[in-house]
């Protein structure tokens, strides 16, 4: 995966091109691909409702929360491999309270 750029230089890339400066020349004035800043120009555009798609910010919770889901069912696994081992995945005898 490419090491990303700092939000700065992003947000600076962005700006540079809403100025009116063209894209692939902004692009190779600052050494990075036009691609690569047409899809930070699109994520803009998102973030600031021009046009529909998930915003950074629903990104960054939606990672949180699959991490998190990731660890709860880690532990969960881990807790039911605990109970099988200490037996309490077995049925009682009748007449047993435990």
């Amino acid at each position: 995966m490419p090491r990303p750029y700092p939000p700065e230089f992003r947000a600076r890339a962005i700006a540079l091109v809403r100025s009116g400066k063209e894209v692939k020349q902004t692009a190779y004035d600052l050494g990075i691909s036009a691609g690569c800043l047409h899809g930070w120009l699109k994520q803009d555009r998102i973030d600031r409702g021009e046009i529909p798609g998930k915003t950074t910010m629903e990104s960054v919770e939606l990672r949180a929360a699959r991490r998190r889901i990731r660890e709860l069912e880690t532990e969960l696994a881990i807790v039911r491999q605990a109970g099988k081992f200490l037996g309490e995945g077995r049925p009682h005898p009748r007449g047993s309270t435990g």
